[in-house]
């Protein structure tokens, strides 16, 4: 199954350098779902080709303009567009007011509907549920109320193990009751259990997106043994006090965060415009956690465990 995250904006509060504000797009089985919507999304769609009439779900982490100022615009372009599919939209529930004042004030109606689900930030919630994915949103902790992003595809079913069956004869047409945890009784009544019949599945694959933070801790448990972790580094260790007064994470901090909670890979992001290179933080990062990667605007990253 696919499942792929493009990064779209990997910078903090302001552009600079060529890069932009936080957004990604994370493709799961051909359906795209938007993690926030900094400035300069509409784009960075257009630069990467990625149509916009294909994002069904936006999810806004929370109300600081680097995460959100692009998406009233985009909104706006997907009317002009024509849309007419359903678009849901997650975040804080200041942010349908917003929302709705744009629009009443620019008299703009919209040619589809949009169905809003406030987030909460005092505990892990399911938000999101369909066949590909589990969207879980959990507390950050932060200047503001926001919310971090978890993904999980369910778990595979299990593989048939053909030498096994073909020596048994077993019929192809129960092959998929057996993956699912059917048993098979032979014509002797002789029952053949499927954990024998079968080879384990690959395990089930992850994407969680921590966005602005402090290192506190009050999230791990919702990230912990996740395959792809995107967290936050907007400033070098030398600069931990700024970050603690600003509630952000500095790059040696998201490694051992990686670290503490088992992440198999991690992407930094949400640099400070003060880093025109930003090797020095992915070397401080990887000093704990050689797994890291810089969050590059344009790159896609395949999704495995």
């Amino acid at each position: 199954m696919m499942f792929d995250l493009t990064i779209l904006g990997s910078n903090s509060a302001t552009p600079a350098y060529g890069r932009n504000q936080t957004s990604q797009i994370l493709s799961i089985e051909n359906r795209l779902y938007l993690i926030d919507c900094g400035e300069g999304t509409q784009l960075q769609l257009i630069r990467y080709g990625i149509k916009p009439s294909r994002i069904k779900h936006i999810f806004i982490s929370h109300l600081h303009g680097d995460h959100y100022l692009g998406l009233v615009g985009l909104l706006s372009s997907m009317h002009l567009g024509g849309r007419k599919d359903e678009l849901s939209i997650y975040g804080p529930p200041a942010l349908k007011e917003i929302i709705d004042i744009h629009l009443l004030y620019s008299d703009t109606r919209l040619r589809y509907p949009v169905h809003f689900i406030p987030t909460v930030d005092d505990e892990e919630r399911v938000i999101l549920q369909n066949e590909h994915i589990t969207v879980r949103s959990f507390p950050l902790n932060h200047r503001i109320p926001c919310t971090g992003f978890r993904f999980d595809e369910p778990p595979p079913l299990a593989k048939i193990n053909r030498d096994v069956c073909d020596e048994l004869n077993i019929p192809s047409h129960l092959f998929s009751e057996i993956k699912k945890g059917g048993d098979y009784i032979d014509e002797n009544g002789t029952i053949h259990q499927h954990t024998d019949l079968t080879l384990p599945p690959k395990a089930p694959r992850s994407y969680a997106y921590c966005s602005d933070t402090l290192n506190s801790g009050v999230y791990f448990s919702s990230i912990e043994n996740v395959s792809l972790l995107y967290h936050e580094a907007t400033f070098l260790h030398g600069m931990l006090v700024r970050a603690q007064e600003t509630y952000h994470t500095t790059a040696l901090e998201a490694g051992q965060i990686a670290l503490k909670v088992g992440a198999k890979k991690l992407l930094i992001g949400h640099f400070s415009a003060r880093y025109r290179e930003l090797s020095p933080l992915l070397e401080e990062c990887r000093s704990i956690f050689p797994n890291s990667h810089l969050a590059t605007e344009g790159r896609m990253y395949h999704i495995e465990n």
